[in-house]
């Protein structure tokens, strides 16, 4: 026994003095040490962080291989293996880059050149992949959900079809672009933002506010600008591939394919399907629309031996969606026995970017897109076709202090349908010219100011001038005052869904004109570091429009009808919004973001508030890394204050408000393989759905032709035995999704 103990007490000293093993070093940035920065050893519980001098050291290792990390906010993390022997002390210096994902990225689509976040005269909101990983969506459109002040709005309780609300507005008031091309609008504006895999995604850029001196038409609102990946960035290969306890399936599969010493080609395939019935409010109606969608997407980069930039794009969308009652199938489509939506949707684009080979900079860009939809909702039928074409030329010129763009473009627009509305084909080309000078008045002040002209041959000439102006108080205090006008024409069918449902009487009281726009955005943004490593962002904005001609469905006038006119009043969008981004040096981040607005109209002196706009806007995103476990937990959520519905009429049971409400998700994903993430997690934590306090969602469900209504002579529905609530079929009452709690799983695979 007493042997053992000594050979016992021999072993424990040996394995004490055998963990002694030392790695230390400086860590810097273009030759300046960086003080306060996180090092740890991957799989491990050692670690510290750079002193004030950028000095580190980690003692007490035992023998073996580690992995090295260095991490801060605003720099690329570096990973660096690396193998210790007994005794043995290990000098590792390290270099930092400053990352992408910093408040001083390159954006694009302020000012439509490449220019730093913090350097930009208009405010850019720039968001990355990794945001959009912390909540998997089969779509960008459902992605943004976690932006604070962008709302995917559902539109209908069948078909789910939606729109995307900048600040409160509708749909229609937000342009979304790739690649800085405008090739979505009106028909395609949800339809833009489906089928993009998020590893071809470089990065998100918004734009609150108008853009209608740089995008034209459309850019009333705000604008969305996905950027996808140049070829040489993104990764060999990647898939991505999830399920849900609902049953739906989304793929995403990519590659990087060198074609010669000169050409790289970026192909990325979506596939989304869900084709589970379930009806959990038991209205007899689907909750959720079933779906099948693909979409193929490629981007061509030629190189050039005076690195001038050509580039060419195309996308082929194809989906078939349906919802309706449970028992539909194909062959009561278009029928009046079995209601059901159904949407067939084919959709290809082709964009392309070539800097001519001049000394200047002189960019000529185009896109071309066809959209052909076959619809039918309930016995009503909609076929439309719309094709448009843009191109664009411009000049990036500096002299002096002048920092001047001078721009030329084309659009062609081609819109036919089968409505009433649309007697013969609408088919237009507008041509247009821009000007912008951003001026520097002194090291800290600079202007931007901007005109564009578009002539369109059923509107005259069109004039939208902005201006801005940046005090850049310092490196970390930016001050942003932005004010423009902006107009859109209108093609009412392509916008609102509810005119299509034969639920109501379309009715259009006059010759629409076009909606013109003034606004107003006042912009803060803050940057601290603290001397423990924390870092703090804060972005604010207080934001003013004012709409003159602007068209607004009327639902109360009549509940049997939509009315459409141009306003003969105001209507007026305002509030305030703030964004925080918070990160502890233990590595726990957190994103929190609020938006107050108030949306209202004011006709013949009466202020009503925009039916499906909600007053107030929550968003949070808290993320924390458990380094020994390589595990991340992300938790977002959002929360929508109350609404104005659009009841059908005094009678009606259902709320005209909506409550204040709130879908949260977590996630957790693991890294620990090489090459492999799987997450999984909760979707709607709270089980939140729009039925709750309501005795139903869609009216007169059970009756979706209106055959047991009775009407009085006005064509207006009375309260029968059979329909104590003078109702009419209407599924336009709704203001959230109807999935309830769900489960997820998924795996990603990534070569670079």
């Amino acid at each position: 026994m007493k042997r053992f103990l000594l050979v016992f007490t021999l072993l424990s000293s040996l394995v004490g003095w055998s963990q002694n093993g030392t790695v230390h070093g400086t860590v810097s940035e273009n030759g300046q040490n960086l003080p306060f920065i996180n090092i740890y050893l991957k799989g491990t519980q050692s670690g510290t962080a750079t002193d004030g001098d950028g000095n580190y050291s980690i003692t007490d290792l035992s023998p073996g291989n580690y992995v090295l990390i260095a991490s801060a906010i605003g720099y690329e993390p570096f990973r660096k293996s690396f193998l210790i022997g007994k005794d043995e002390s290990v000098t590792l210096n390290i270099q930092l880059n400053q990352s992408a994902e910093a408040l001083d990225e390159m954006v694009v689509t302020g000012t439509l050149k490449a220019v730093s976040r913090l350097e930009s005269a208009v405010p850019v909101e720039v968001y990355k992949p990794s945001f959009l990983k912390k909540n998997p969506t089969p779509s960008i459109f459902e992605a943004l959900q976690n932006v604070n002040g962008v709302r995917p709005q559902i539109n209908c309780n069948v078909c789910n079809t939606g729109d995307i609300h900048i600040n409160g507005l509708e749909g229609p008031y937000t342009l979304v672009l790739i690649d800085g091309m405008p090739i979505v609008s009106g028909l395609g504006t949800v339809y833009g933002l489906s089928g993009i895999p998020n590893s071809l995604i470089e990065q998100i850029e918004i734009v609150k506010g108008p853009a209608s001196t740089l995008y034209g038409s459309e850019a009333v609102g705000g604008l969305i600008n996905i950027i996808t990946k140049h070829a040489p960035n993104a990764p060999e290969f990647f898939a991505d591939a999830y399920l849900t306890g609902w049953g739906e399936y989304n793929l995403d599969v990519g590659s990087k394919i060198e074609i010669g010493k000169k050409t790289d080609l970026l192909l990325g395939v979506n596939y989304f399907n869900y084709d589970e019935i379930i009806d959990n409010n038991g209205d007899n109606f689907t909750d959720l629309t079933l779906q099948d969608r693909v979409s193929v997407f490629q981007k061509w980069n030629f190189k050039r031996e005076d690195a001038k930039v050509f580039s060419l794009a195309g996308r082929f969308f194809y989906e078939d969606r349906w919802g309706g009652e449970l028992q539909w199938t194909p062959e009561f489509r278009g029928g009046n026995e079995i209601y059901g939506e159904s949407i067939y949707t084919r959709r290809w684009e082709v964009l392309g970017k070539y800097q001519l080979p001049i000394d200047e900079k002189v960019m000529l860009s185009m896109s071309y897109n066809d959209h052909n939809q076959n619809s039918v909702y309930g016995d009503v039928l909609y076929l439309a076709d719309q094709r448009i074409g843009f191109g664009q030329m411009t000049w990036d010129k500096t002299v002096g202090n002048h920092d001047l763009l001078f721009g030329s473009a084309i659009r062609y627009n081609y819109y036919d349908d089968n409505t009433p509305a649309t007697l013969n084909a609408d088919e237009v080309w507008i041509p247009s010219l821009f000007i912008q000078d951003e001026l520097k008045l002194a090291e800290k002040h600079s202007i931007l100011g901007g005109v564009r002209y578009d002539y369109d041959q059923r509107h005259g000439n069109i004039f939208t001038p902005r201006v801005a102006y940046k005090w850049k108080i310092s490196d970390n205090d930016i001050f942003r005052v932005n004010a423009g006008t902006g107009f859109r024409v209108v093609n009412l069918f392509t916008e609102d869904h509810a005119a299509l449902t034969g639920s109501r009487d379309v009715i259009i009281v006059e010759e629409l004109k076009p909606e013109r726009s003034l606004n107003v955005n006042l912009n803060y943004l803050k940057k601290i570091y603290a001397d423990n490593g924390t870092f703090v962002g804060l972005d604010a904005s207080a934001f003013y429009t004012h709409f003159s001609n602007i068209i607004l469905p009327d639902y109360d006038t009549n509940p049997n009808q939509i009315i459409y006119d141009n306003l003969d009043g105001k209507s007026v969008s305002k509030g305030v919004s703030a964004n925080i981004d918070l990160v502890l040096p233990n590595g726990l981040k957190f994103l929190v973001g609020a938006t107050w607005q108030d949306v209202s109209n004011t006709e013949n002196g009466v202020t009503s508030r925009q039916i499906l706009t909600e007053s107030i806007t929550g968003t949070w995103n808290v993320s924390y890394t458990f380094r020994s476990l390589d595990l991340t937990l992300d938790y977002t959520g959002n929360l929508y204050g109350p609404m104005r519905l659009p009841t059908l009429g005094e009678l009606d049971p259902r709320q005209d408000f909506s409550p204040t409400w709130s879908i949260q998700n977590i996630q957790f994903t693991y890294k620990g393989l090489d090459k492999f993430e799987f997450y999984g997690g909760v979707k709607n934590l709270l089980d939140w759905t729009p039925n709750r306090g309501n005795p139903f969602i869609i009216a007169r469900a059970d009756d979706p032709f209106d055959q047991n209504v009775q009407f009085d002579s006005q064509g207006n529905a009375v309260a029968t035995a059979d329909n104590p609530f003078a109702l009419t079929f209407d599924p336009s009452y709704v203001y959230g999704p109807n999935q309830g709690i769900r489960g997820f799983f998924g795996l990603r695979y990534t070569v670079f």
